[in-house]
């Protein structure tokens, strides 16, 4: 909820300050500029990334309005319980638990310790794991990063474009004031899209696909210390590490 206040705050910060400078809101409507800016960007991002990036970046950005969706608390408590049921059951006694788990990374976590692999396949499952999900994270955030990268040079060629259609004009001195400001419109949308938008979710999404890596990490370890029998209140005390 803070990324979208933030955004919006954003935007209401660049708007209101325009208006409180005297500025109309109608002088930053511009069709024109918003077509090119804003076609402009999209077709180089086609052109830089495949269909399946586009639906993969869509798919994650409602995650910086979610929230993280996982809690260190909840799973270093949940870890410290298996192992403490572990030992005095077997890991067996985790199936019902591995069924029933909704964080599809400690599932499969919980599931490679019912069918009893060793700790090296565990970790090496595990590991890859995390290492594609931060990869496919990273790629979304990428995305992002460069549209904010597109978006202001597209701003610029706007108001190029624009000033080329002035110069026509330029024995019309009534006109010639009003078409160089409207002319500047497109930079404003692709400088705006790129900081108050593109740019602010690349490093969102980043920051998240980091912090789901760190909690994954406390997983593995977890999970291994569950499959070693490692005793509870030592691993409670070193899960403990990830939380601070």
């Amino acid at each position: 909820m803070i990324a979208f206040a933030g955004l919006v705050l954003a935007w209401i910060a660049v708007f209101g300050g325009h208006l409180l400078e005297g500025g109309q809101a109608g002088s930053l409507t511009n069709m024109p500029a918003a077509l090119i800016v804003l076609g402009g960007t999209i077709a180089a991002g086609l052109v830089q990334s495949d269909a399946k990036t586009w639906s993969l970046a869509w798919r994650y950005f409602p995650a910086i309005f979610n929230g993280r969706g996982f809690s260190f608390e909840q799973a270093a408590g949940k870890l410290v319980r298996w192992c403490q049921v572990a030992r005095r059951k077997g890991l067996l006694s985790l199936e019902t638990d591995s069924n029933q788990e909704d964080d599809d990374f400690i599932r499969l976590g919980l599931q490679l310790l019912v069918d009893g692999e060793t700790a090296e396949k565990i970790q090496h499952s595990l590991e890859v794991a995390m290492d594609s999900r931060e990869a496919r994270w990273l790629k979304a955030a990428r995305l992002f990063d460069a549209l904010g990268g597109y978006a202001p040079t597209m701003g610029i060629i706007g108001a190029v474009l624009g000033l080329i259609q002035v110069m026509t004009q330029i024995d019309n001195t009534a006109a010639l004031g009003a078409g160089i400001a409207t002319a500047f419109v497109a930079t404003i949308y692709g400088v705006g899209l790129a900081n108050l938008f593109f740019l602010p979710v690349a490093n969102r999404l980043r920051s998240i696909a980091e912090e789901r890596y760190a909690f994954e990490e406390m997983v593995v370890d977890g999970i291994l210390a569950i499959a070693d029998s490692e005793n509870p209140r030592v691993l409670e005390r070193r899960l403990r590490e990830y939380r601070e």
